[in-house]
């Protein structure tokens, strides 16, 4: 068996999977509430969907590694710089209406990179 010296074990038969940051069992982290629930590939996506709410249009922000009380704040700044309402849902921030370029040109200038998904 290859085993490499920087390789991480992400899932185990045993016990489901574990934490990224203290390798152990989700449901037995130590990290606390704090740490982001997906950090994914770092890349932040808007995406414009009207699935579900009669046709009228959202901007999906997917992708943001930050701890909950972040995300809120970033969600907060974010309806108050495009004068609309929205909605922080589970790993996701929800703004009414296509604001895909105000929103790209805010994240980019608070670090993130970002790219618009979809169509």
């Amino acid at each position: 068996m290859n085993k490499r010296k920087n390789s991480q074990l992400v899932y185990s038969t045993a016990s489901g999977r574990l934490c990224p940051q203290c390798h152990r069992p989700v449901a037995g982290c130590v990290c606390g509430k704090d740490r982001p629930a997906a950090t994914g590939d770092g890349i932040v996506r808007l995406r414009r969907e009207t699935k579900g709410r009669g046709g009228k249009a959202v901007t999906l922000i997917t992708g943001l590694a930050l701890p909950e009380q972040e995300m809120r704040e970033l969600a907060r700044a974010l309806k108050q710089k495009c004068g609309v309402g929205g909605a922080l849902k589970d790993d996701h921030i929800e703004i009414q209406g296509d604001k895909r370029p105000v929103i790209k040109a805010e994240l980019e200038q608070r670090g993130f990179t970002v790219k618009l998904a979809g169509g």
